[in-house]
């Protein structure tokens, strides 16, 4: 059995249309047939503002920007919102897998108990040609429960059309701190939420070495779970993704050094996830920086760092 059809073993209570699309995405770019994924998200616009997420780099305000260096890079798929894949949609398809994000929120009201709206439908995703939709969720929130249910009728919805879902499943709230919201307890939970409302792949934060939960705490220390080492943390993170049957992306996240995106992503390989979603590190970049980059982590997840 290839490493595909290993992956879409974990999925067979889905119908042929997901399965499908999930070969689709994983089958498409330089790490085609390797298990592995690289997707370029556009949507920080909204989450972010479109002053702090595109005036590094004046090109991508424009959304073909986007996608034209997704195309150009390799990647396995392009991630944005629903105006800026209506953009472009028409002139690019069928030459990238889209994935179509649902829902987000704007900073333009602080909240200590985020709520994200729905921007767009599942039929939406359907007219765009789209492969996936992405929908997200802050575990911890007062308004948690809502998330999730209306989770639940987007994770019907998409299935019963054909279509996987990637669930961005962030832990956030007034109850927990800022420090806290990457806490590997917490980062596991996400996780396993995400995989128990039905994601087929996972989106989530890099996780660090703190420990929210004190029961949790004392749990890990008397069963010697090992966590210090980002590697370790990762594998502990696949754990509760079913032990590690599903596909689990990892954020890229702020504009960084590119020595220590590329040591996360070797991290991120040897601990046995599927890859990241390089968004900001990207196109906050020159677009020869930002393909040169791309170029560098995919050596990296075929294994040739």
């Amino acid at each position: 059995m290839n490493r595909i059809e290993e992956i879409l073993s974990w999925y067979t209570s889905e119908n042929p249309g997901v399965r499908a699309n999930l070969y689709r995405i994983l089958c498409h770019g330089k790490l085609a047939g390797t298990g592995r994924m690289l997707m370029l998200p556009a949507d920080q616009g909204i989450e972010h503002g479109p002053g702090r997420s595109f005036v590094h780099n004046p090109a991508a305000y424009d959304p073909r920007y986007h996608v034209e260096l997704a195309i150009e890079a390799g990647c396995n798929a392009y991630v944005a919102p629903l105006g800026f894949l209506e953009a472009v949609a028409s002139d690019y398809a069928g030459r990238i897998p889209f994935v179509l994000k649902l829902n987000g929120r704007d900073q333009l009201h602080v909240d200590p108990d985020p709520m994200l709206a729905q921007f767009a439908t599942v039929e939406d995703a359907l007219r765009l040609g789209c492969s996936a939709v992405g929908y997200c969720i802050y575990p911890g929130t007062n308004n948690r429960r809502l998330l999730y249910e209306s989770l639940r009728e987007v994770v019907r919805e998409s299935k019963r059309v054909g279509l996987p879902i990637i669930v961005w499943s962030y832990p956030r709230g007034a109850n927990i701190p800022k420090e806290a919201e990457t806490a590997i307890d917490l980062t596991t939970y996400a996780a396993h939420l995400a995989a128990q409302m039905g994601a087929h792949i996972i989106y989530l934060k890099l996780p660090t070495e703190r420990i929210e939960n004190e029961d949790t705490r004392i749990l890990y220390e008397k069963h010697g779970v090992p966590l210090l080492t980002l590697e370790d943390r990762i594998r502990h993170v696949l754990q509760g993704t079913f032990a590690g049957r599903r596909l689990v992306l990892f954020s890229g996240g702020p504009r960084g050094d590119v020595d220590i995106l590329l040591n996360e992503a070797v991290a991120i390989r040897n601990a046995g996830a599927a890859g990241q979603m390089i968004g900001r590190n990207a196109f906050q970049r020159t677009r020869e920086e930002a393909l040169d980059l791309f170029e560098q982590l995919v050596r990296v997840y075929r294994g040739a760092d």
